[in-house]
């Protein structure tokens, strides 16, 4: 989502002759896109802002300007703090009014107005972006659904983000008509809680998913990220009838243990988890399973995170996200008891991805001497080589030419890495 986000910050930016500079030693606007997830993330901002800062010093010192933005959720969460703290940012402004980058810049550079951004519109910000995307490759993000209502004990989202709010299907159908026929091949829908959007002109997302598998050009559709009690019988069905959905589900867990899942809010059970996938299975039996894992929330036993290990090992995941439990201010977990032990989370996340590591790459490396069809996107580092993605959504690197990209194209698997796979193209019938 935050890559999504920054594209559509240049979208809006574009007409006022803004354009994407390679570095930004010499740029005149820095916008820095922020994550509150997790508490690194966070800190990364505030060191960040003092290495733009003495860049915008040295700027001003040649007679030059640089304007510094600060945006996404750390802007939404922190914004007065933020400019508390750092002088030499211009402006903030939250996930839900990136559409008035130009109206504040403008503001910023007649040095008076708002500064500060912050507020949910997210309906607003869906009317007011630009109509016309730019495609930026073969594969593009597009976004459906803002917010989540499910209000997890360890999560900021429901905070920066807002409520959920979910686009109509004919605006979405407008945009990815728009990108198919700019050559983009494969779309991701992307919502806090995808699998929850509601918008008029379809029935759940699954009903979206079969109006979109309608548009020539159109050849891949995925979506993320889904919560387990929002996955219901209709999108479960739909991965087994629609060719164009890819065989690959995000679906995070974050715990084995009932009594951790309960205290993190999360509204599903290790066992109505797993009949889940098990239904999942049932319908697309090749789909690839990737989840979220959070190790170390308060209160965690040896015992709880045991139970974790035991439902990955009955899972059995292509992928994973892994982390320690991180301590986010104004959640509800952050005032629970039982706060773990840094030394004890990172023994345990140390033995999560053990296992979930494993698992991927026995996954990877099941699909050696398998024919894939690959959908080529871009060159590769090394001449003649090039990279695509597998249904499974693996990076695939293969020798091939130019014109073949945005192709979908049968590559036999001759080599599997732990993030990546190689193989050679066949001959197209």
């Amino acid at each position: 989502m935050n890559v999504l986000d920054s594209e559509r910050m240049a979208d809006v930016l574009a007409p006022l002759g803004y354009s994407l500079s390679d570095t930004p030693d010499d740029a005149d606007l820095v916008v820095l896109n922020t994550c509150h997830i997790r508490e690194k993330a966070t800190e990364k901002v505030y060191s960040e802002l003092g290495r733009i800062k003495a860049l915008k010093t040295a700027r001003a010192e040649a007679g030059e300007t640089m304007l510094i933005a600060v945006a996404g959720c750390v802007a939404q969460a922190e914004g007065a703090e933020i400019m508390r703290r750092q002088s030499a940012v211009d402006l903030v402004i939250g996930p839900q009014s990136y559409h008035r980058l130009p109206e504040l810049i403008a503001r910023t550079h007649r040095a008076g107005g708002e500064r500060l951004a912050a507020d949910f519109e997210a309906a607003a910000k869906f009317d007011a972006l630009p109509k016309d995307r730019n495609a930026r490759g073969v594969t593009a993000f597009l976004t459906v659904q803002e917010g989540c209502d499910r209000f997890c004990t360890f999560c900021v989202v429901p905070y920066t983000r807002g409520a959920e709010v979910s686009r109509p299907a004919e605006a979405i159908a407008s945009e990815a008509r728009g990108l198919a026929a700019k050559g983009v091949r494969e779309i991701t829908l992307l919502g806090q809680n995808v699998n929850a959007w509601n918008g008029e002109g379809a029935r759940g997302l699954a009903g979206l998913i079969r109006q979109l598998a309608t548009i020539p050009g159109l050849a891949r559709i995925r979506y993320a990220t889904s919560h387990p009690a929002d996955m219901d019988d209709a999108l479960i069905a739909a991965h087994g009838e629609v060719s164009a959905l890819m065989p690959y589900l995000h679906l995070p867990v974050q715990a084995g243990s009932d009594r951790v899942l309960r205290a993190m809010n999360r509204a599903h059970t290790a066992d109505s988890y797993i009949r889940t996938i098990e239904k999942v299975r049932a319908a697309r039996p090749d789909i690839a399973i990737s989840g979220d894992f959070i190790v170390g929330f308060p209160g965690e036993s040896e015992a709880d995170f045991e139970a974790t290990l035991a439902l990955v090992k009955e899972v059995g995941y292509a992928s994973a996200f892994s982390f320690k439990y991180s301590r986010r201010p104004g959640t509800p977990a952050a005032a629970l008891p039982g706060q773990v032990d840094e030394a004890v989370k990172g023994e345990r996340l140390a033995r999560l991805q053990a296992l979930l590591e494993s698992q991927q790459r026995a996954f990877n490396a099941h699909q050696v001497g398998r024919t894939c069809p690959i959908l080529l996107e871009k060159p590769g580092r090394l001449p003649g080589q090039f990279i695509g993605r597998s249904p499974y959504l693996q990076s695939v690197h293969c020798d091939a030419e130019l014109s073949q990209i945005g192709k979908i194209i049968p590559v036999e698997i001759t080599a599997s890495g732990h993030n990546s796979l190689s193989g050679r193209i066949l001959e197209m019938a």
